[in-house]
């Protein structure tokens, strides 16, 4: 198991639970089941840690301190809920200040269930997070060695379910950023998006017969309007963005103007899309917690 020979470290949150679970958690890490013979050690500090490890339910209070652990640890990582509150929000999923489970707030990887989760499924979770965290070291090594294919090609409605399930995927971190899970890429229905393949020209980054990435766009009165650049987590800062954008480009090259939208809090994608050569022209306010930034661009530019 080669999987298993980078020792990795591992972070603990206790997200409101009963603290049935992380009893359990520590028990695995102690003598008598021994997680550390696996190379496993406990660590409090995030920039050390490969998995996290979250226990109990989300709520508004503990989110933004969840989602500050998941950024500052470095890429590849793995994020394992445990217990059914993790997994589901469990019997508290229905009340008002209950979120659900880690999967509302984080991209989760594995899920153990139980209440109390027994040290066996922790152990045997964090084993299978060992097979995923070195599954994505491989293809973020691959790729930035070049040595994994990518092919940026024309999307068809048989793709239509594949790239619903990655935008709801990308589209988290933007949820979590503006606290807006009612946000529109979250809430579009396979259907709605199967209609949108009649008027509308979608692109797909495909590795391995995977679908990546994507993004789509159409043309109106010689304006090119793209939106929706998806990229999955694990391939991203890779240049796989920049390519979708030089292919649909490349594709309505026979417009004068092309047009892009994102969050006013959204600086990554701002800072992209600048450096592709767009520039801010207007804001609007979405709702009360999110303002919507127009950039453009002038087929001159490309």
């Amino acid at each position: 198991m080669s999987y298993l020979k980078r020792s990795p470290w591992v972070i603990h949150y206790d997200g409101t639970s009963c603290n049935g679970c992380d009893i359990e958690v520590l028990a695995s890490l102690a003598p008598r089941y021994d997680l550390e013979r696996l190379g496993v050690i406990n660590t409090g500090n995030p920039k050390h840690a490969d998995i996290f490890l979250i226990t109990g339910s989300m709520n508004d209070q503990n989110r933004e301190v969840v989602q500050n652990i998941y950024e500052q640890m470095p890429d590849p990582k793995v994020v394992v809920a445990i217990g059914i509150c993790a997994t589901s929000g469990g019997i508290f999923s229905e009340c008002y200040n209950v979120l659900g489970g880690v999967n509302k707030v984080l991209p989760v990887d594995i899920y153990v269930p139980g209440c109390a989760a027994r040290p066996e499924s922790i152990i045997d979770g964090v084993e299978k997070a060992l097979k995923i965290l070195e599954d994505k070291k491989h293809k973020l090594v691959a790729m930035g060695l070049g040595t994994e294919i990518l092919a940026i090609e024309p999307a068809n409605i048989e793709d239509a379910a594949e790239i619903l399930a990655l935008q709801k995927l990308a589209y988290q971190s933007e949820a979590e950023l503006y606290n807006d899970f009612a946000f529109p890429p979250l809430m579009q229905t396979l259907s709605e998006l199967k209609e949108d393949f009649k008027t509308i020209i979608f692109f797909k980054a495909v590795m391995n017969g995977i679908i990546i990435g994507s993004v789509r766009g159409y043309v109106k009165d010689d304006t090119c309007y793209i939106y929706r650049r998806i990229v999955h987590p694990i391939y991203q800062n890779l240049g796989i963005g920049k390519k979708l954008m030089n292919e649909i480009e490349f594709h309505f090259g026979f417009a004068s103007r092309f047009e892009v939208f994102t969050g006013h809090k959204s600086k990554r994608n701002i800072n992209f899309y600048e450096r592709l050569g767009y520039r801010m022209f207007k804001c609007e306010k979405v709702n009360d917690k999110r303002h919507r930034v127009y950039m453009e661009k002038f087929a001159d530019r490309i």
